[in-house]
């Protein structure tokens, strides 16, 4: 009964590989599944004939799987198992009794013998240790060593903050998220242990967007951390503590259009002609997802009523269209001399009647417009006239600002214009400024230069993180000031900050065209010397948990248009690699300004992008909510777009892991130094398995002066410290929720220096939820 239900079932199982497997061939795939499903169905006929030869067939076709696996992937254990797994776990059935016995015979003198097991165990124990082996092997880690020179024994760090404090974003406005403090260092970070935990009380609900994230960097002033809340909530908290000292609720409300529900930080503020202890003499400026920036009482909460128009400043003023949920700020502003300067989000691929993505200056202490720049109308900075609007859709920063006061400059990473997968009719200046970084002028807000990262954008590629300013020490010994620029597509600009001249090579390589006939592509696209784009996906790069999700993923890939990076979206279906969610995103890179040196977190996921002709969609759902991935409308445009991870049926990414590293790299040459896998499948799989795979991620890393750099962001929760000339990990601690926060550092008057991070969750990676606020110190 048992050899006949197994061929009954191989039989079945066979017949559907060789089908998809013929599909695949048809599609221009590997022959292997095609063959495998014939060796499944000829392992069931010799089975229903009880012939002992099925153990003999089958173990030739275990070692012919083995070769093929290591021919196509090596000794790659993730890669490895799916393409054998469910193949061992045949040969090891069929190696049971019950299957043996009856395929054997019986001597003249009754004795039953079964089949010969000795070829079948003999392959399934090459293929187990051949994999045991595999497990032993990294074919993708980088080891190497960052130079522990001190190139500039007393950089420039951006504006004057105390060793101990935090007082933006990246703590200083060059935003290198670097701290000279050496406490904590590289020999006893191990030691590190909770010091206290605070709960914000802002929890997801349920009424929601799915995107509701928690990404906040506190601020450390004077004894006071000062934080926000993905709900526009302002919290002061003692540092040495953790306690509360004040909270305030912007009160912004719901609203299921907005694509994200977060905010990032706060700014802070001293006014120098004050009186000290004065109302609002020191203010916290808040964010809010309803397009409003408010001012604060640092000491109290109070609103400060003599900024604005009682304390707020409506962002919306200046838009022709001005629907709710569509306009937000997400990131604090940057304030320079008396100047605060604030961008904002725009939804992507919503509508063609959106907000405008200026940029604009205001008087830090009255709220009054000084200056305002839109890159869709760039020469008019003067204050826009009463009755004029600002350009319709123009591309928008919604990441944080870095500020040089000596140069004058304010360093904008620049988006797109949405919809973002459509580039017909584009202004020429949207096509100069899209996806750029540029250097406006403090004073006047006319642009001094621009960098573009991607050419006519059609992939939502905008420049998503904070440049980071460092002064760069030439080989010749010249210093020169330098601005270190991430992109999505992996590329990290190395540029002269005082023109934005390359000081690592950017070069124009040439980029696949197959544009929608509507549209067109660029013929080439810029790629700068330090660079962790991804090779070029290949069929052998799919991936699945078995053989059968990565046989749906080897077609699925066929099947879409694929070309390298930059391919362009289409009707048929384009595959984005890397996709929008970025191989850097918001966390940016830390820099160490004394060995000019950099850490991050280069992320590896491929998307899908088609676009979907008017006709075609849908009317819109009652309970549909605001969210980047799935149907995008673009009302208003010819097509809409459906995007997403490009995942197989199972719902795990159909590329093979690693999707994560850390990586380290020299600023002054460009090398990479070294690339380790970062993260494991603990809060991925239903089993908390600890495999280091190499996970996702989205959040930023922070770096000390004692040789560490921390880093939660990962898709499993944990903040992790590694050794920053190594990348080796040296410490993690396990989380209450998701880590995707960017951590930091400071240290009380008696020298106790702490490390803090935020542990909210984020909604795009499906991290677990929460609003915690957890600092670690030595004990």
């Amino acid at each position: 009964m048992a050899v006949t239900s197994t061929a009954v079932i191989l039989t079945l199982i066979g017949l559907a590989i060789f089908g998809f497997g013929s599909q695949l061939v048809m599609l221009g795939g590997s022959f292997y599944y095609a063959l495998a499903g014939i060796a499944f169905v000829v392992t069931a006929v010799l089975l229903f004939q009880r012939n002992k030869a099925a153990l003999h067939f089958y173990a030739a076709f275990v070692l012919a799987t083995l070769i093929w696996a290591l021919w196509e992937v090596g000794f790659d254990w993730w890669q490895l198992g799916p393409r054998g797994g469910f193949i061992i776990l045949i040969g090891m059935w069929l190696l049971m009794p019950w299957i043996r016995k009856p395929l054997g015979f019986t001597s003249p003198t009754g004795i039953s013998y079964g089949a010969n097991a000795v070829p079948l165990l003999t392959a399934v124990l090459v293929s187990v240790g051949a994999a045991a082996f595999a497990m032993t092997q990294d074919p993708h880690d980088l080891q190497g060593d960052l130079s522990s020179e001190i190139v500039s024994a007393s950089p420039s760090y951006g504006n004057d903050v105390p060793d101990g404090e935090w007082h933006q974003y990246g703590r200083t406005s060059y935003g290198q998220r670097y701290s000279p403090l050496t406490q904590i260092n590289a020999d006893n970070v191990g030691q590190l242990k909770e010091a206290w935990r605070y709960r914000t009380g802002d929890v997801k609900l349920p009424n929601d967007v799915g995107e509701t994230t928690y990404q906040v960097t506190p601020l450390k002033v004077g004894n006071s951390l000062y934080l926000c809340t993905p709900h526009n909530w302002a919290i002061a908290v003692d540092a040495a503590t953790g306690k509360e000292k004040w909270k305030y609720d912007a009160n912004s409300g719901m609203n299921p259009d907005r694509q994200h529900q977060t905010c990032r930080g706060v700014t802070y503020y001293a006014d120098a002609a004050a009186q000290a202890g004065s109302l609002c003499a020191e203010r916290v400026y808040l964010p809010t997802s309803d397009a409003r920036l408010i001012a604060l009482d640092a000491a109290t909460g109070q609103v400060c009523t003599s900024f604005a128009d009682q304390g707020t400043l409506h962002l919306e003023t200046g838009m022709k269209y001005n629907p709710a949920g569509y306009y937000y700020s997400t990131s604090p502003p940057a304030i320079a001399g008396n100047k605060i300067i604030i961008g904002g989000a725009v939804n992507d691929n919503y509508s063609t009647q959106e907000q405008s993505g200026v940029i604009r200056a205001f008087d830090v202490n009255s709220g009054a417009l000084i200056w305002n720049w839109d890159s869709g109308n760039p020469t008019q900075t003067q204050p826009l006239a009463s009755g004029q609007t600002y350009t319709t859709n123009s591309p928008n920063s919604w990441s944080v600002f870095s500020v040089d006061e000596a140069l004058g400059l304010v360093y904008i990473p620049l988006g797109n214009q949405v919809p973002d997968q459509l580039g017909m009719g584009r202004s020429e200046n949207v096509e100069k400024y899209s996806s750029s970084i540029v250097a406006l002028d403090i004073n006047t807000g006319q642009d001094r230069w621009v960098r573009q990262t991607v050419h006519h954008d059609l992939w939502d590629m905008d420049v998503p993180a904070q440049p980071v300013l460092l002064d760069i020490t030439k080989k010749d010994g010249q210093t020169v000031p330098a601005l270190v620029g991430p992109t999505k597509q992996g590329d990290i600009y190395v540029l002269d900050r005082r023109s934005g001249e390359p000081l690592l090579a950017v070069t124009e390589e040439p980029a696949p065209g197959g544009a929608i006939p509507e549209d067109f592509s660029a013929p080439t696209q810029p790629t700068s010397a330090l660079s962790f784009k991804p090779d070029p996906l290949v069929e052998k790069n799919m991936w699945g948990v078995s053989m059968f999700d990565q046989l749906a993923c080897r077609i699925r890939f066929h099947q879409l248009n694929y070309k390298g990076r930059y391919t362009p979206p289409s009707l048929n279906g384009s595959l984005i690699y890397p996709g929008n969610f970025g191989t850097f995103n918001w966390g940016s890179v830390a820099v160490d300004p004394e060995r000019q040196v950099m850490f991050g977190m280069p992320t590896y996921l491929a998307f899908t992008s088609q676009l979907v002709p008017r006709d075609q969609i849908p009317p819109r759902g009652q309970d549909e909510k605001g969210s980047e991935q799935g149907l995008n409308r673009n009302d208003g445009a010819p097509y809409g777009v459906l995007m997403g991870p490009f995942l197989g049926p199972l719902g795990v990414p159909c590329q093979a892991p690693p999707w994560g590293y850390v990586a380290g790299a020299d600023l002054r040459t460009g090398d990479v130094a070294y690339k380790h896998k970062n993260g494991t499948v603990y809060d991925m799989t239903p089993l908390p398995l600890p495999f280091k795979v190499g996970v996702p991620g989205i959040g930023g890393p922070m770096i000390t002066k004692g040789g560490v750099a921390f880093l939660g962001a990962a898709v499993d929760n944990y903040v992790r410290a590694y050794n920053l000339t190594s990348g080796k990990q040296l410490w993690e601690a396990r989380l209450p929720a998701g880590g995707q926060a960017t951590p930091m550092t400071y240290a009380m008057d008696d020298g106790k220096q702490y490390v803090v991070i935020v542990a909210g969750g984020h909604g795009s990676v499906g991290t677990k939820a929460g609003d915690y606020v957890i600092a670690y110190t030595l004990p």
